[in-house]
């Protein structure tokens, strides 16, 4: 069973916060540079038609038609879909993911980053509409918070305090998830996974530190050569964080690569 996560907020009142709190340049400028662009570019066929679902600010969207690929994005949120239109124009569309407006076997590959573990019912309705609109063969590539070494360890205290936050009118957040409930779940739909990957191992660390110390991480001032004050550092510790031992005590997120048997 993955491992849910409960959160104080309401579920629309989080995300008009969440997207509120953030630029899409600085979205984009993000993805430009994080390891997970590459995984994603790596998975994607060179032609066809891409849908992201749940594009959020649209960074994804912008990154990869920027690299050539024919991306639509879909999205709940019209705050969020309002704010990467005021800045640059991109096919968006406000949808329902777990019923999707367009033809079936319409796109080559669909992507979703992060979104389908929100769902309170679990992934399957999502991923079932995922199925319908993919073409035969097509590719999937989808990212779920990953049930790591460190979740592991702590499951306990996070299910405990989960209880609390529901008792005290709190409502659903998110799941994480094993790699075998990942692969299961994917199963269930006819996809058949062909690659796993965990990212993002510095999440747990940054949360460890003082939020000032996070923010400076974040929008630390840049060098005249572009690069932000210790970049180089930066790319050690990524250099070190992103072996396989550490990534699978730490990494945040689990993308899974599949296809439609």
């Amino acid at each position: 069973m993955p491992l849910a996560y409960y959160s104080a907020a309401a579920q629309q009142e989080f995300w008009t916060e969440h997207w509120g709190a953030h630029a899409v340049a600085e979205m984009l400028a993000s993805a430009r540079g994080s390891p997970l662009t590459a995984l994603v570019t790596e998975a994607l066929p060179a032609a066809g038609p891409v849908l992201e679902a749940g594009c959020g600010l649209g960074q994804y969207v912008l990154l990869l038609r920027e690299r050539g690929w024919p991306v639509v994005g879909v999205d709940w949120s019209v705050e969020a879909l309002g704010k990467c239109r005021r800045f640059a124009q991109a096919p968006l569309a406000a949808m329902e993911l777990r019923s999707l407006g367009l033809r079936d076997a319409a796109v080559s590959a669909y992507v979703s980053l992060g979104v389908v573990e929100h769902d309170p019912a679990g992934p399957d309705a999502i991923l079932s509409e995922a199925r319908r609109v993919l073409s035969p063969r097509g590719t999937l590539v989808v990212s779920v918070p990953y049930f790591n070494g460190a979740r592991r360890v702590a499951a306990p205290y996070i299910r405990w305090r989960s209880r609390a936050i529901e008792l005290h009118g709190g409502r659903f957040y998110q799941y994480a998830f094993s790699r075998g409930e990942l692969v299961a779940a994917l199963a269930r739909h006819g996809f058949l996974t062909r690659s796993l990957h965990p990212y993002d191992p510095a999440r747990l660390l940054r949360w460890a530190l003082p939020a000032g110390a996070r923010r400076r991480m974040a929008t630390g001032p840049s060098s005249p050569g572009g690069e932000r004050d210790g970049g180089w550092l930066k790319a050690a510790a990524r250099r070190l964080l992103y072996v396989p031992p550490v990534l699978r005590l730490l990494g945040h997120m689990l993308l899974a690569v599949a296809v439609k048997r």
